[in-house]
């Protein structure tokens, strides 16, 4: 593991309100694995062996319904960490995760996961904590998808990407149809969302955005939905 690969571990949701000395002891044993795009890392229903840190790359958690369709759960980049709820009650994976590009993760063991957390206050909190987090994250997501319109979930992901203010160029992380399903959208609404962004100063050209105006960006997913240009 690498002094970066300790970094990103350490301040992660699931370590970072631990002192040195536990986030050491967590630490010790893990195991720093690679992902090529499309590798599998563990499947719906799989037994919940293992909780794990993305260091570097993107990785997807989805569900596959019944009917074969997929629903994307979430997309996770560098420092987020999943599988910590189930782990630690050594339930099954409620969710699949593949890597959608080249990733490094850091596996932590379930079984010495309970082990140490059977004998540490301060661990459960952590883990509580982390938790939480994901839990947040579903919430605003869900509303998102509940109040916000299809151009302003499109903003909304494009900000996130994007650092500073005026004028700047941000790559597209994955798909276009990893894009839709990670914002409810069905990828010809996403295609419809990009051209009208164009008015505000967006232009996507392959895998790259190029926005004209950040503030103008947030102005336009901070708006009323309900207005009819919106609709």
């Amino acid at each position: 593991m690498t002094p970066a690969d300790q970094q990103t571990a350490r301040q992660s949701p699931l370590l970072a309100r631990l002192g040195p000395p536990v986030q050491d002891k967590l630490l010790d044993g893990a195991v720093v694995l690679t992902a090529e795009t499309g590798q599998t890392l563990f499947l719906q229903d799989d037994p919940a062996a293992a909780v794990f840190i993305l260091l570097d790359g993107w990785v997807k958690l989805y569900r596959v319904a019944p009917s074969g369709a997929e629903a994307v759960v979430s997309v996770m980049t560098r420092g987020r960490s999943f599988g910590e709820a189930v782990a630690l009650k050594g339930g099954i994976y409620p969710v699949s995760a593949e890597a959608i590009t080249p990733a490094r993760l850091l596996r932590l063991d379930g079984v010495r996961l309970r082990h140490l957390l059977e004998s540490d206050a301060t661990l459960a909190t952590s883990m509580l904590a982390a938790t939480y987090v994901h839990l947040q994250q579903l919430v605003e997501q869900v509303e998102h998808l509940k109040a916000r319109s299809g151009v302003q979930r499109v903003a909304e992901f494009l900000l996130d990407l994007a650092a500073g203010d005026g004028a700047c160029t941000v790559a597209l992380p994955y798909n276009k149809t990893l894009i839709a399903g990670r914002l409810g959208m069905k990828p010809e609404s996403l295609s419809r969302a990009f051209a009208r962004l164009r008015q505000h100063g967006v232009r996507i050209e392959a895998a790259v955005a190029h926005i004209d105006d950040i503030e103008a960006l947030r102005e336009l997913a901070a708006e009323d939905p309900a207005k009819p240009w919106l609709r």
